[in-house]
């Protein structure tokens, strides 16, 4: 945080141990430091071109752990890729082609019965192991996010399990997942969460007196999980309301080519974990690319008081969701602007 910033919002609001922080000296949209000159497409280029060489096993994100309910199947498109997902009886998630090798039902709209998926078309019933032709794929439950590896479409060394960064404990965790969808590719998404410089300007009802304290290779922050430090460094203040704001600093690595996570490191949330995962789901009726954002916040806080908070998460996750999903109106315009611009052969990065 800047010196000026730093004054803007010390010591006007009781004890330093209380996280919210009075801005003394609110500034105007239109009079706050313009972030033009640092957001160098070329330090943005090259943290997506390193994150793009991360492997990634052939997983994709799929959704959220409690998108699926016992009795009911989960259907989703990815990489222009049909699939369907439940639970078995255990609980267990699983994954295949959504539709059924029979004569094609789509079994999305089938019914789950103890566990068994079966196609509403004619009975053919689906354990989660091979039958009549109908061949599994890997899935992987985190217990917030749902994972479904497709090696035809990842074209990757298959891993085991997907990469899911370090999060903070579930147990003492606030958890919301929101899912919106845009005309471009996954490269967009992940080139717009690795612009930081974007935040106050694009987003001032969220963001105020941000400042990026440090970028990749200048030896700033501890990588957030990266060992060769590739992350972007932010101080940043969210508001709240009025001249209220909370300020923090965060950390955004990529740790693959379809994921961008950003870290609380200190202030109010340390440890509070924003996953952004890019899916692509294949091409629309037009022939454009489509691409799912889908974006865990997983809150966290050593505040006696978040007990409340967690007591209270069925109430707090659709707000999560709405703030999320507010910001990604925004966000999911800048990728499908540089999706167009790329397309067009007018991009200037």
């Amino acid at each position: 945080m800047t010196t000026d910033d730093a004054e803007n919002t010390r010591g006007t609001a009781g004890p330093v141990s209380w996280p919210l922080r009075l801005r003394r000296r609110p500034v105007p949209w239109e009079s706050q430091r313009p972030t033009w000159r640092e957001a160098r497409p070329d330090i943005i280029g090259g943290a997506l071109k390193r994150a793009l060489a991360r492997p990634a096993g052939n997983w994709y994100v799929v959704g959220g752990s409690r998108e699926i309910a016992s009795d009911r199947p989960l259907g989703r498109t990815v990489a222009g890729i049909e699939i369907v997902l439940w639970r078995d009886a255990g609980g267990v998630l699983r994954a295949g082609p959504g539709s059924c090798p029979h004569l094609g039902a789509p079994l999305k709209d089938s019914p789950v019965r103890c566990g068994t998926l079966i196609c509403h078309w004619h009975g053919l019933p689906f354990d989660g192991g091979a039958t009549a032709g109908w061949e599994p794929y890997p899935a992987y439950d985190d217990g917030v996010l749902i994972w479904v590896r497709l090696d035809a479409a990842g074209g990757e060394e298959p891993g085991v399990r997907p990469v899911v960064p370090e999060r903070p404990d579930p147990a003492a965790s606030v958890t919301a997942v929101c899912t919106v969808a845009g005309r471009c590719e996954p490269d967009d998404v992940i080139a717009n969460r690795l612009d930081p410089w974007h935040g106050a300007w694009f987003h001032p009802y969220s963001f105020v007196d941000l400042t990026v304290v440090g970028t990749p290779g200048d030896g700033n922050g501890d990588g957030g999980g990266n060992d060769d430090g590739d992350c972007f460094v932010v101080d940043v203040s969210f508001k709240v309301a009025g001249r209220a704001v909370v300020p923090v600093r965060a950390e955004f690595t990529a740790p693959g080519p379809r994921t961008v996570v950003m870290r609380i490191t200190e202030g109010e949330g340390r440890g509070s974990v924003v996953e952004t995962h890019a899916t692509p789901l294949g091409p629309d009726r037009t022939g454009q690319p489509r691409t799912a954002v889908v974006e865990a916040v997983i809150a966290a806080s050593g505040r006696r008081g978040f007990a409340v908070a967690r007591a209270t998460a069925p109430v707090l996750r659709p707000l999560m969701r709405r703030t999320a999903g507010r910001l990604w109106r925004d966000d999911i315009a800048y990728a499908e602007r540089r999706w167009e611009l790329r397309r067009t052969g007018r991009f200037p990065g």
